[in-house]
């Protein structure tokens, strides 16, 4: 039934066939671009709310994009011929729509007419099933439509009827119906006042769509894109306890620490934190260096599996352990043994690496043990090699493990390396110790550790690592 504003209104034009063909085909190849996309995101991980949320979104799509070449379609067509015999067979006539032909488009949009001067209701033939009824049933009228209606929707639709009616302002709007075999369906509704001669309402004219399919696929793309954002949300906060926990155990000096007694044979200590590429990945690594009671000095590096609040966490506490046990004495291997047996009872059990070092400025000898972690790198006169390790595994891989000591000389101007294995770890390539080892010229130009930080951050310090890291640079006096 064709829109008017008037009764006598002529009636609009058809476009041009070949235009709206270009149309449906654009549309088409459309339809195919964003099917492709959605079935690339289906083998993606299912319990990833981005994943879910992106493939509501083009599932969402899809629907629209099916409806609007149903639409171009229907416009280039033009309306449906009527069928030769007037009568449908009874039982076509009776019998409501089901799935199947509701699934279409032509099926879920109809039209609709109410006489405001003979109470005469016209439904067009797709109506009916989507109201769920026969058209032996009859069509509703303005009066009983209400009553298949949801309680909290029937303000609204009697305030765009009365609107139409009494103002003569066009419907525009939504509401939700109940079938008579319980289902739910929501209606679009749009219409306008049709007017007689004298420019009186003569009776209201609509188009009723059914927009279920659509409303639910919005329901979808709202539901996960809320349930991303809530995890975004958590991430960000998680993120920033993690951050505040990492920045109050690691040492409150950043750049060089400020050691008593520098010059010959003492040490000259920086470092620095690099972050992952990915900055909401905050990780277990440590660093540190302890002035300790008997004048010598403890220098650690090491990394916990995992990221966020548990690995922080974790880290903490075993670098709080790791300081006590220095400052009461303990031997490197022993602190190893130690740290292993504190991961062992531990409520949340992890795996990690470490490496602890103890240097004695009198005598220029650096004891260390490792555990499962990248040797120290030692660099003289212009040239590095990484210690010879002694034995350790990593940390909270075995119980009663034994981890060997071993002890070097240092001589004025070396320049020992400790760094974690995220250092050297990029998209790109996995360099390894052999990168680290190139920079020896540049260290033994440099004047302070300091400088030799620096340098490590200029080559390794690009957004594309894949891991946090630490590196700590001890430079003995000359």
């Amino acid at each position: 039934m064709p829109s008017h504003q008037f009764a006598d209104r002529p009636a609009p034009q058809p476009p041009e066939r070949d235009a709206v063909d270009a149309l449906i085909n654009r549309a088409r190849r459309l339809r195919g671009d964003v099917d492709a996309v959605r079935r690339d995101t289906s083998v993606i991980d299912e319990d990833d709310p981005r994943t879910r949320w992106q493939r509501a979104l083009c599932e969402l799509a899809v629907h629209q994009l099916d409806d609007l070449g149903e639409h171009l379609g229907q416009l280039r067509d033009g309306i449906p011929a009527q069928p030769a015999s007037e009568e449908a067979p009874e039982a076509a006539r009776k019998a409501p729509a089901g799935p199947s032909a509701a699934g279409s488009l032509l099926s879920r949009v109809g039209t609709a007419e109410w006489n405001l001067l003979t109470d005469e209701v016209t439904w067009s033939d797709e109506l009916y099933p989507i109201f769920g009824r026969s058209q032996e049933a009859g069509a509703l009228s303005l009066d009983e439509l209400p009553s298949v209606l949801l309680a909290e929707d029937q303000p609204q639709l009697t305030s765009m009827v009365t609107d139409c009616l009494v103002d003569g302002r066009p419907i525009d709007g939504e509401f939700r119906i109940l079938l008579p075999d319980g289902a739910m369906r929501t209606l679009h509704m749009t219409g306008e006042p049709v007017l007689d001669a004298d420019g009186c309402t003569a009776s209201m004219w609509a188009v009723l769509r059914d927009v279920s399919r659509l409303r639910r696929s919005q329901h979808i793309v709202g539901r996960t894109r809320d349930a991303l954002r809530n995890r975004e949300h958590m991430a960000q906060a998680e993120h920033r306890v993690a951050v505040e926990l990492q920045e109050a155990v690691l040492p409150p000096w950043h750049g060089s620490l400020p050691l008593p007694g520098q010059g010959s044979g003492g040490l000259d200590v920086a470092a620095h934190y690099l972050p992952s590429g990915s900055s909401d990945l905050i990780g277990g690594d440590w660093y540190d260096a302890l002035r300790l009671p008997d004048g010598r000095t403890m220098l650690t590096v090491g990394d916990l599996t995992g990221h966020g609040i548990p690995a922080t966490s974790a880290m903490a506490m075993l670098l709080g352990a790791l300081r006590g046990m220095a400052v009461a004495g303990i031997e490197p291997g022993a602190v190893m043994g130690h740290l292993n047996q504190l991961i062992e009872c531990s409520a949340q059990p992890a795996l990690g690496s470490a490496v602890c070092c103890r240097f004695d400025p009198a005598t220029g000898t650096l004891a260390w043990a490792q555990a499962g972690h990248p040797a120290p790198l030692l660099f003289r006169d212009g040239v590095g090699h990484p210690l010879p390790a002694p034995d350790g595994v990593l940390l909270g891989a075995a119980s009663g493990v034994i981890y060997e000591q071993d002890q070097v000389t240092l001589l004025p101007g070396d320049v020992l390396m400790l760094h974690t294995d995220g250092l050297t770890l990029r998209s790109d390539r996995s360099a390894g110790a052999e990168a680290l080892l190139e920079l020896a010229p540049r260290f033994a130009r440099a004047r302070t550790a300091q400088d030799c930080v620096r340098t490590v951050v200029e080559e390794f310090g690009a957004n594309e690592r894949l891991d946090d890291a630490c590196v700590l640079v001890a430079r003995i006096g000359a």
